[in-house]
């Protein structure tokens, strides 16, 4: 009767230690920013002491590759705000609350591409259309501007 009761409870543990889940994947980007290759990690995606101490440019998302790298891999900087709306590049898609969420175009005026809406982008659907939006990404047909 105890090793019935055992058995499953070792083979749980078993299984557990055979998976182990990925890591999370950082798409670190280019050296295409001004500022790469500085010391200092200016990609406002990330967060930490390894940060420049000057504003974050929207322009050096995935523009900074070299220092972010080297930032995140000595444990200096962390992605921010890794929630369910965040994707593995580090984007935060936001939420579905927008009026014009789940249409088929992404209506987030942080994107541009082919995957974009063709009427005018307003700023309160900024990270408020992620289904639509995390889709095209993932496509290739919007990229961060």
């Amino acid at each position: 009767m105890i090793a019935s009761r055992c058995l499953p409870a070792l083979l749980c543990s078993a299984l557990g230690l055979l998976f182990v889940p990925p890591a999370v994947a950082v798409d670190f980007g280019n050296d295409s920013s001004q500022w790469a290759n500085d010391g200092e990690c200016d990609d406002p995606r990330f967060t930490g002491p390894g940060m420049t101490s000057t504003p974050l440019l929207d322009e050096d998302i995935l523009a900074d590759a070299t220092d972010c790298r080297r930032a995140f891999q000595a444990g200096r900087i962390s992605l921010r705000g890794k929630s369910a709306g965040t994707h593995r590049s580090g984007i935060d898609f936001g939420d579905d609350a927008s009026t014009w969420a789940n249409d088929g175009e992404c209506d987030d005026p942080r994107f541009t591409g082919p995957g974009m809406t063709s009427t005018p982008l307003l700023d309160e659907d900024t990270r408020h259309d992620a289904s639509d939006c995390r889709r095209a990404f993932q496509a290739g047909q919007i990229r961060l501007r």
